[in-house]
């Protein structure tokens, strides 16, 4: 029975499926129409039968009444000839009354038309006893009625209370036949009704042949169209000679066919171009993008959102977000996220410091996306940036406007001291105590000037300033550099060397800056250098770790002294800003920018500044320049181990004694 029923349904299915829209719409309309009338027309049957009930109910309880107030005396008085006489005459006289039962006050019947009380009594005993509702005899002032089915029809019953002198006698039940009337005119809208919706469907029926015969052809025919044209066959043409609005149609179809095909050769490759170019400014971003939905799925991230958080080999469909970010992540944004999905919030940001695999700190941006009324959130946007560098850039700037006031308030209290001295106790102060007031003044204020100026170079090295590079002959600015520290060192007793190879090309920088840098570096070393020590320059040629016959492609400059030296535990910092070494040994004064000044003008060249020291041996610093050349090669920066270590303190002061005999 199933598989009869599987196949059936299967015909049916296919049947279906091969109807054309117009063919589905024509029967989908038929069948609202057809169930529209046979509706309107049962209900028309069921509201006669309803009106028909109503009118029997109101004829048996009337009838009921009537027959109530005549047998009430005979049933009063116990004459049950007379009442059996005249309940016998009344049946006879309508037909409507189809039984009669009289019972007591316990519901006993103890007579009946067209039963005999013999036959009453001979009966079931279940059938013996009227089963009326419960308190009927205190409560029964109106007749009860009911209706019921039996196998001769509809019969409406009716039980009336017999009363006489305000005493409870017993129940009278009357059954009450239909209206033949009504009863033929329901069978008659039925057949009507039936009749409605046979011919309904037989309409539709030829309706569908009609189509099937002169409609069909032109519908498949626009369909198998209109697919070709959803999948971009803009070329599709229909050619059938049909007039009307199906002509029209096709007419129709191949305009916009032929409309779709021009569009698409102009606005195809645009529409592609604007395409790579969003997803390439997306994946292009410096700053990670992700986009999730309201259940915190992630439906777009780009390569820096995976590069921060590391999820450059992790599939992130299925889970919420939550469970792939970091746990420093996840505490920060979980609540967040619940209120931007929730639209309680439209834009929150945070900082949060990562510390796996490196120590990072980054910036977190959400921001709710609402629909177009701005009423429900379709999603959330989130924007992270790596802030660590701005950190850092943060925390220095602080550093270094710390480190400035109070290197700028030093000086200026002991001028402000000495000269408040001064010019209080002036006349009370011997000519010596002023003349040593006035130097140490003047000793601050030097030291103050040369702060600010410290200060400035820095500044001017760290901004956008472009500096022109060209060809500078190193002998030259070492040469300066020399003479000007000729009489510092004299006076130290510090002997000046230089050495540079002969022919040395001439290197790519700029003059002044590397001035400054020979100018710091002798300068540094000389204050660190004691009596009947030594500072030399050396400059030469350095071979290309990758090309060693072609020894023009970098410079060598090396500043070495025999001074204290510097410990290993300071070497890590001494570029750093305001940092000193007479912090340790509390013996000589500075600003503690000079080296920071010397490392950023050489890594403005392109290069990077090492040093070698030892305690109570000296200093060596040494960096690299490029030749110079008309056609700029790429720069390669060597480090100590491609390049090689410059020599030891003490062999370069061999050689300078060498070269002094």
């Amino acid at each position: 029975m199933i598989t009869l029923l599987t196949k059936v349904r299967d015909v049916i299915v296919r049947w279906w499926r091969d109807f054309t829209l117009q063919t589905r719409l024509l029967a989908g309309a038929t069948l609202v129409v057809s169930i529209l009338m046979s509706g309107l027309t049962f209900w028309a049957v069921n509201s006669i039968q309803q009106d028909a009930r109503l009118n029997d109910t109101r004829f048996g309880r009337d009838l009921g009444l009537l027959l109530s107030a005549n047998v009430s005396p005979l049933v009063y008085e116990g004459d049950r000839e007379e009442l059996a006489r005249f309940s016998y005459s009344f049946y006879q006289s309508t037909s409507s009354v189809r039984y009669m039962l009289y019972a007591d006050e316990d519901g006993a019947i103890y007579f009946g038309i067209p039963y005999s009380d013999d036959s009453v009594q001979n009966s079931l005993t279940i059938r013996r006893r009227m089963q009326l509702p419960d308190n009927y005899a205190r409560n029964a002032n109106l007749p009860f009625v009911r209706q019921h089915i039996t196998p001769a029809g509809q019969v409406t019953d009716v039980f009336v209370p017999i009363k006489y002198d305000g005493n409870y006698l017993g129940v009278l039940a009357l059954g009450i036949n239909p209206n033949p009337t009504v009863v033929a005119s329901s069978n008659l809208t039925r057949d009507v009704t039936v009749a409605v919706f046979v011919s309904i469907w037989a309409m539709v029926i030829l309706g569908a042949v009609f189509n099937a015969l002169t409609i069909t052809q032109p519908i498949k025919e626009l369909l198998t169209g209109v697919k070709n044209i959803a999948a971009g066959n803009f070329r599709q043409r229909i050619d059938l000679p049909l007039g009307g609005e199906l002509g029209e149609l096709i007419y129709s179809f191949n305009d916009m066919a032929e409309r779709l095909e021009r569009y698409e050769e102009q606005n195809i490759e645009e529409l592609t171009a604007e395409k790579a170019k969003l997803e390439t400014l997306v994946s292009t971003i410096a700053d990670g993008a992700m986009l999730l939905d309201t259940e915190m799925h992630v439906v777009l991230v780009n390569p820096a959102a995976r590069r921060i958080f590391g999820w450059e080999n992790r599939e992130l469909s299925g889970n919420t977000v939550l469970q792939h970010f970091p746990n420093a992540v996840r505490v920060q944004l979980t609540r967040p996220l619940f209120m931007a999905a929730s639209g309680e919030s439209e834009g929150m940001e945070f900082r949060i410091i990562l510390t796996e695999p490196t120590s990072r700190t980054i910036r977190v941006m959400l921001n709710t996306v609402f629909d177009q009324s701005r009423e429900n959130a379709k999603g959330i946007a989130i924007t992270v940036q790596d802030v660590t560098r701005e950190v850092a850039l943060n925390e220095a700037k602080s550093q270094f406007i710390s480190n400035v006031s109070h290197e700028l308030r030093t000086p200026l209290f002991n001028i402000k001291s000495f000269i408040e001295t001064l010019h209080e106790y002036g006349d009370e102060l011997s000519q010596e105590e002023r003349q040593e007031f006035l130097e140490t003044t003047n000793h601050e204020t030097d030291r103050l000037t040369r702060l600010v100026n410290d200060v400035l170079d820095l500044s001017r090295l760290e901004s956008n300033r472009r500096y022109q590079f060209g060809e500078v002959d190193l002998l030259q600015p070492i040469e300066q550099t020399l003479r000007t520290y000729q009489l510092n060192a004299r006076d130290k007793k510090v002997t000046l060397h230089h050495e540079v190879e002969p022919n040395l090309p001439p290197a790519r920088g700029n003059y002044d800056l590397l001035l400054q840098v020979f100018g710091n570096l002798v300068g540094n070393s000389l204050k660190f250098t004691e009596a009947e020590g030594k500072v030399m320059i050396r400059a030469y040629r350095l071979p290309h770790p990758d090309h060693p016959d072609d020894l023009d492609e970098f410079i060598r400059v090396e500043i070495a002294d025999t001074g204290i030296g510097i410990a290993s535990e300071d070497q890590a910092a001494i570029f750093d800003r305001f940092f000193r070494v007479e912090n340790r040994v509390h013996t000589l004064e500075g600003t503690g920018l000079g080296l920071s000044i010397v490392k950023n003008i050489v890594e403005k060249h392109s290069s990077r500044v090492h040093l070698v020291s030892e305690v109570n041996v000296g200093t060596t610093f040494w960096f690299d320049l490029p030749v110079f050349q008309s056609e700029e090669p790429k720069l390669v920066s060597l480090t100590p181990d491609e390049a090689g270590e410059p020599e030891t303190i003490a062999q370069l002061m061999s050689a300078s004694r060498n070269a002094d005999n």
